[in-house]
């Protein structure tokens, strides 16, 4: 029994994590359509295990209003350039913004880091369409690009040495809120698994508005045999994964956060695969709440929370 745990653990750990890992990509990999959308992106590792250097970015026509997040300890250039059309921003005719970002550093490849920029999408991508950034790391001697783009129907999983790609979500699509005595449960959702999966993720934002605290303890998938909290975190430079004990606290006037490299849900032992689109209804248990009905949407493999419409 203890090898069975292990090796659904192990599985898992390498479902949830190992596309993020494998190559450069975001950690939010969708977006709303005509929309400011924040970008992580994410560099796990060097080239030939050497050190990064640098790290170039080319912004696609149609995303403008670039603003990118100053680094400690790296220096930041822009490119700037005129865009194909002119794009509607706020009311205003934008034509020419950043093209190109370059952070100059230095990455060890035994480290993990992020590289943030804002963007907005222009109407110039519609819903469900897939918009790719093409990434160049320089190290000593060596590099990597992160350049190709999947033809049409193709599996971009398949290739090498992928560009990361933003997914932009459907127009309509939905938020699901359910409110139980001071708890809010807010846009419960789940991540599209591949063939032959035994192990899914469920994400959701917890909100205690009262003024004593509740626990989440559990809860019940109807596609999964259990439901298990576990927790992600980089432990040094290497990301290990553990079961919650005793549940997880919601204190009161705090909102806590179920999502990808953090506290999640797992679905142990999925009798089917997950489909981007499916809605699953599900269950989850508090100490004092007791047991909520909850609706997760099933997103892309890609994919990450649904975007939040605040300033």
């Amino acid at each position: 029994m203890t090898s069975l745990r292990f090796g659904a653990l192990a599985a898992a750990f390498v479902a949830l994590s190992s596309p993020a890992l494998a190559h450069v990509s975001f950690e939010n990999g969708q977006a709303a359509p005509n929309s400011t959308y924040k970008a992580a992106l994410r560099i796990p590792h060097g080239c030939d295990g050497k050190a990064t250097l640098k790290v170039r970015v080319r912004i696609p026509e149609g995303i403008v209003a670039v603003k990118p997040m100053p680094k400690a300890g790296w220096k930041l250039e822009i490119t700037k350039g005129s865009y194909v059309k002119a794009y509607q921003v706020n009311g205003e005719a934008v034509s020419e913004g950043v093209t190109d970002i370059v952070w100059t550093g230095s990455l060890d490849d035994a480290h993990y880091d992020e590289f943030v920029f804002q963007a907005r999408f222009t109407d110039a991508y519609q819903p469900g369409a897939t918009v790719y950034f093409p990434v160049v790391q320089e190290c000593d001697g060596a590099t990597e690009e992160w350049t190709q783009v999947p033809a049409a129907g193709e599996d971009p999983h398949s290739l090498k040495s992928p560009a990361p790609g933003v997914r932009i979500a459907g127009a309509a699509a939905t938020t699901s809120t359910v409110k139980v005595g001071a708890l809010t449960l807010e846009q419960p959702w789940s991540r599209a698994t591949p063939g032959g999966a035994k192990v899914g993720g469920g994400y959701v934002s917890i909100a205690n508005t009262g003024t004593t605290p509740d626990r989440l303890i559990g809860g019940s998938f109807p596609l999964a045999s259990k439901v298990e909290l576990h927790e992600m975190r980089l432990d040094g430079d290497v990301m290990r994964m553990k079961p919650v004990e005793g549940g997880l606290e919601i204190k009161p006037g705090a909102t806590v956060e179920l999502k990808p490299g953090g506290f999640h849900l797992m679905f142990m032992d999925l009798k089917e695969s997950l489909k981007e689109g499916q809605t699953v209804k599900g269950t989850l248990v508090f100490e004092k709440a007791g047991s909520v009905e909850v609706e997760y949407a099933v997103r892309g493999m890609g994919g990450g929370a649904p975007a939040e419409h605040k300033h």
